[in-house]
């Protein structure tokens, strides 16, 4: 599915383009799986075009599971029939197809439990939230954590990834899905459409922005002198951030095959879990783009690429 201009989701349409060379490193993946990540229309709509522009026809999507179809000459890592998983570089063709070109530093082994619909539904949003507490907010058993937007696709497996970690976690959350995210592994819900979070916790060692805006800068108040907030939305002001004593990162993921690969193990030993939500096939992607344009998706939007395959382990 490719999109030849900038605009609304009717812009895809079906389409035969020819994947692009190996390359020495890169590996052909036959693509059973992938799913929707709230940058995938942001980028469709033309909003990070200064950042990422695109060359049209262009194919959109940013997660992976299938298995190696080809290898290029220097692949070392992965051979033929190789069941993988990837977020893939942003500045090649995505994953909306059937099958998709990724430099083998970027594949991991896929969790051998789990579906490759499961599989193709973590890798963007599990190593965003992987980046953002285990490397930058470098959380530790004991701490307290607040994440932002917990029924969402970085949020739910920030809960799972935080509580693997042994902390503390509370997240905002509508309360139609107070259930869900408990069920994840948050200790504290707030519903945001009842209670003004920032008057239900406070001296947390770490807050993860999923959302911006004002959720960014009353979540500076939340934190204990020292603490750190990690944004995936906007970058934090320096100031406030100097004014509370605290720390504030803003990052783009960079995606990596071996953080893939640790993480792909606190699937494989049952402490995380994958979060599909509702499920398209991809000749129905742009009706999985308008629901994440809504922002009230639970888990993630999983897209079939290949029926016959994607259910299977």
């Amino acid at each position: 599915m490719v999109i030849n201009q900038y605009g609304e989701p009717d812009v895809f349409h079906a389409a035969e383009i020819a994947h692009m060379p190996l390359g020495l490193t890169d590996v052909l993946v036959k693509n059973y799986a992938t799913s929707v990540n709230p940058v995938d229309w942001k980028i469709r709509r033309g909003f990070l075009a200064e950042r990422m522009p695109l060359d049209f026809p262009a194919i959109l999507g940013w997660d992976s599971a299938g298995i190696v179809e080809e290898v290029g000459e220097g692949v070392t890592n992965f051979r033929p029939g190789d069941k993988v998983f990837s977020r893939p570089a942003t500045e090649r063709p995505g994953t909306y197809s059937d099958y998709v070109v990724i430099d083998q530093a970027l594949l991991a082994p896929k969790p051998a439990a789990l579906t490759f619909l499961e599989a193709a539904s973590i890798p963007l949003a599990g190593l965003t939230a992987w980046e953002a507490l285990i490397e930058i907010a470098k959380i530790q058993p004991g701490q307290r954590v607040l994440v932002h937007g917990g029924a969402g696709g970085v949020g739910g497996y920030a809960i799972q990834l935080a509580k693997s970690q042994g902390a503390f976690v509370a997240t905002t959350a509508r309360g139609v899905n107070r259930d869900y995210v408990t069920d994840l592994g948050a200790d504290m819900v707030i519903d945001y459409e009842q209670s003004a979070f920032e008057r239900e916790v406070e001296d947390f060692d770490a807050v993860l922005d999923t959302m911006g805006g004002g959720v960014q800068e009353k979540s500076f108040g939340v934190l204990k002198a020292g603490g750190v907030l990690v944004s995936i939305a906007q970058a934090p002001d320096p100031d406030k951030a100097q004014a509370h004593h605290v720390r504030a990162h803003w990052f783009f993921l960079q995606p990596d095959g071996r953080k893939l690969a640790a993480l792909a193990q606190l699937f494989e030993l049952g402490k995380m879990r994958p979060t599909v939500g509702q499920v398209f096939p991809l000749g129905n992607i742009a009706d999985a783009h308008r629901l994440s344009e809504t922002g009230h998706s639970r888990g993630k939007i999983a897209i079939v690429v290949d029926q016959a395959q994607a259910y299977r382990k």
